[in-house]
């Protein structure tokens, strides 16, 4: 019974996606592209579960809304450290998320339309509180030598990495290290 029920969910959820993406090429709902970017941040280890303090991720990206939906679709970050830096690049959902104006990166839209009610937040700088990257929820792990090296994920059409609302722990995702605290500048692209 488990089975039927799991295999019932992904039709579902299918089904979901594929009208969703029916009623975006018809025109009747409108998503919008954002690049959220960082320049010459230099990224410093934090522990799982530790809250981060000021300029010591890449950047954390927040839903604007409780039904705030986001679509990643590339993470890219270039090296420019001046000697050899084997970083650890790690984009997880938190545990505990950003409270108040997150500033000190980039955000702009990369489409043409109206944008979302409540717009998504960006930066590395949070006014209140600081973000807890989750143990267990790991999107992605890439590595670089940040002497020049590159970082580059694309997602396929329909296994974007997703994000819904701006609570814990699926309305946040960050952007850091957990090894090298390499200096870079890179960006996010997604849809919202």
């Amino acid at each position: 019974m488990k089975g039927l029920k799991a295999w019932l969910y992904s039709i579902a959820v299918m089904l979901h996606d594929a009208l969703f993406k029916f009623a975006v090429h018809q025109g009747l709902v409108k998503c919008v592209g954002y690049t959220a970017g960082f320049s010459q941040v230099t990224g410093a280890v934090v522990a799982d579960t530790t809250s981060f303090t000021s300029g010591q991720a890449y950047g954390f990206l927040r839903g604007g809304a409780s039904t705030a939906r986001h679509k990643i679709n590339e993470v890219y970050m270039g090296g420019e450290d001046t000697a050899s830096t084997p970083t650890a690049l790690n984009l997880s959902k938190t545990s505990t998320i950003s409270v108040g104006a997150l500033s000190a990166g980039t955000i702009a839209k990369t489409s043409v339309g109206d944008a979302p009610a409540n717009a998504p937040a960006w930066g590395n700088v949070a006014a209140t509180t600081y973000p807890q990257r989750s143990s267990t929820l790991y999107m992605l792990n890439l590595s670089l030598n940040t002497y020049g090296g590159i970082a580059r994920w694309q997602a396929r059409y329909g296994e974007e990495i997703e994000t819904l609302g701006n609570t814990a722990s699926d309305g946040e995702v960050v952007l850091s290290t957990k090894l090298g605290g390499g200096k870079g500048s890179g960006h996010i692209l997604f849809q919202a």
